[in-house]
């Protein structure tokens, strides 16, 4: 349920930017990729996770940017909450980006890539 919720969220957000930010279409997508980030983690980690002291600055953001988004100030809401995104994921980027690189020894990905390259 929490994967489908956080996959919805981010559909609907990419939806509403694309709709020269749609004011309603991204406060359901904020409201749904919260909510199912709880249902994948869990309520108390999820609030361990935004209120560590030293993620305070970027959960302070990312929250005003969804309140804003949810006063119907979409694009300075979005504008917040991507800095608050990047101030609170800073540790996970290399980790995603570690990932990313890896990919390309499936066997399948790799004779992709030397046929494009």
């Amino acid at each position: 349920i929490g994967v489908g919720l956080v996959g919805f969220g981010l559909f609907f957000i990419l939806f509403g930017m694309l709709l020269y930010f749609d004011s309603v279409l991204l406060a359901f997508g904020n409201i749904l990729f919260l909510s199912g980030l709880v249902f994948i983690i869990g309520f108390r980690r999820t609030f361990t996770f935004f209120f560590q002291r030293p993620k305070l600055k970027g959960t302070s953001f990312f929250f005003g940017g969804v309140l804003i988004v949810l006063m119907r100030w979409p694009l300075l809401g979005m504008l917040l909450e991507a800095y608050g995104f990047i101030t609170l994921f800073r540790s996970f980027f290399p980790v995603a980006f570690g990932f990313l690189g890896s990919l390309i020894n499936i066997p399948v990905l790799s004779k992709v890539s030397r046929a494009l390259g």
